[in-house]
């Protein structure tokens, strides 16, 4: 059974429940700590990992795809890693569509079997804590309505690890739709002041499919459903019901049949995600859509010149 976070993880400041699990989350940080750092650096292939601290839902996916695009634009063969977990195969199926995926339990034999076929850019999709690689770049990316939730690390709050770690990025990308960025930034520069700080905008990239002014109920089982909410109001489009599934969620045939029914209840038009869709497996796939989104990078161009400095 698939369960939503903790509402408390979520809150401004510590509850209750936080400060009794305090202890746990102390035995979290420690074990980070002492976990043996023999990382490995490969000269043959040039690595990005695009990662987070906090616990789902902060854009990794969305900027893996847009620097996978900006590298094939420069004619840099790239491809994916993405460590196999089998509640996330909407993920993997989501980057297949714009490139190699490489898939497995360790990220390292994926890294290895992407320099047999001679790939010059890997892009990890998540994997900041796995220390058998040594990146070239660490990008660590949060959204910015979740931001950090209650600053805990679990299980008192959704960090997996402490928010100190930030000084050890150099890059660090707040996602979403532009809410909350100068508090955000400024806490951010007061624990790493010399770090660099990007900007992306999700982006509706099929939005000329759908008459904005019909009614429409949302759902979506995603990290961060406030954000996909936050676009497609930014867009004028009239959401009269939503409903949040857990991240990751299996759909089944029953969850999908009251979806419907609900919606005919309302007399109104069925939108969810791209990477929702791809988790549902029915027979009314012609009455659920989906929008497709784009990460737009503010001050792109500073990042496009760094990223490319890897392969000179």
């Amino acid at each position: 059974m698939q369960i939503k976070k903790p509402k408390f993880w979520d809150l401004k400041r510590a509850s209750l429940f936080s400060y009794l699990l305090w202890p746990l989350s102390k035995l979290v940080e420690s074990k980070s700590f002492f976990k043996i750092r023999q990382k490995r650096k490969f000269s043959n292939i040039k690595t990005i990992c695009i990662g987070n601290i906090y616990i789902g839902g902060t854009g990794k996916t969305s900027l893996a795809i847009k620097i996978n695009k900006l590298l094939k634009n420069k004619n840099i063969k790239s491809c994916f890693i993405k460590k196999y977990y089998s509640n996330q195969i909407d993920e993997i199926k989501l980057l297949e569509k714009f490139g190699t995926v490489f898939t497995g339990y360790k990220r390292i034999n994926c890294l290895e079997k992407a320099i047999k076929e001679k790939y010059e850019t890997a892009i990890f999709d998540d994997g900041l804590q796995d220390h058998s690689i040594d990146y070239d770049l660490r990008i660590l990316c949060f959204n910015n309505i979740n931001w950090v939730g209650n600053g805990q690390v679990i299980p008192a709050g959704p960090l997996r690890e402490n928010l100190n770690k930030i000084k050890d990025y150099e890059y660090i990308f707040i996602n979403g739709n532009l809410e909350n960025l100068n508090n955000i930034k400024k806490t951010i520069k007061n624990i790493n002041p010399t770090c660099q700080i990007f900007t992306g905008i999700y982006i509706p990239s099929n939005i000329n499919e759908f008459k904005i002014s019909e009614k429409y109920l949302v759902f979506s089982g995603i990290g961060n459903h406030q954000t996909f909410l936050s676009m497609l109001k930014n867009n004028k489009f009239n959401i009269i019901h939503e409903i949040e599934f857990p991240d990751h969620y299996k759909y089944t045939e029953q969850d999908l049949e009251k979806i419907i029914l609900r919606s005919k209840e309302l007399d109104c038009n069925i939108l969810t995600t791209e990477k929702d869709f791809l988790r549902i497996n029915n027979n009314n796939l012609n009455e659920i859509k989906f929008i497709k989104s784009e990460l737009f990078i503010q001050d792109e161009e500073k990042l496009i010149n760094d990223i490319f400095k890897l392969n000179e």
